[in-house]
């Protein structure tokens, strides 16, 4: 993920820009996303209980997490994952980063068996946790290469 936390980095001086036709959303909402799901992901990975783990084959999950790829607009953010301002501040956007940076390095020093909760994939292990973070951190900055277009 430091590859990504760079990149989001390199983006935040161009959070105001936007394409409509790539994306309703500004570059800084794309960021404020990416941060935003990996704060919440580690609120949630840290409160979960491995005896309550079920593994359950998801057919979608697996191929997302096979091929690396998500398709846009098939999915909608969870409330807790979306962006809330009108303008992102590169202060707010780089504290915001620091967070996200601190939830990842914590979500690596947690045991192996220790599981997210995806709202459509179920339950995902610390390891595809990290595997999933990285591939959906991707794909919004796909979109944001695509906006600065």
């Amino acid at each position: 993920m430091k590859d990504v936390f760079k990149t989001v980095e390199k983006y935040i001086p161009q959070t105001d820009e936007i394409n409509a036709t790539v994306s309703a959303k500004t570059v800084g909402w794309q960021l404020d996303h990416i941060l935003n799901v990996v704060i919440v992901i580690n609120e949630d990975i840290q409160q979960s209980n491995p005896s309550n783990y079920k593994a359950k084959f998801n057919y979608i999950k697996s191929l997302i997490l096979l091929t690396g790829y998500i398709p846009r607009g098939k999915g909608k953010a969870p409330k807790t994952t979306r962006g809330t301002e009108e303008k992102y501040a590169s202060d707010f956007l780089a504290e915001k980063l620091n967070k996200a940076k601190d939830a990842f390095n914590a979500i690596e020093k947690l045991p192996a068996d220790f599981y997210f909760n995806h709202p459509l994939f179920g339950h995902m292990k610390r390891d595809t946790t990290k595997k999933f973070l990285k591939i959906h951190s991707k794909h919004h900055l796909k979109i944001i290469e695509d906006i600065l277009k």
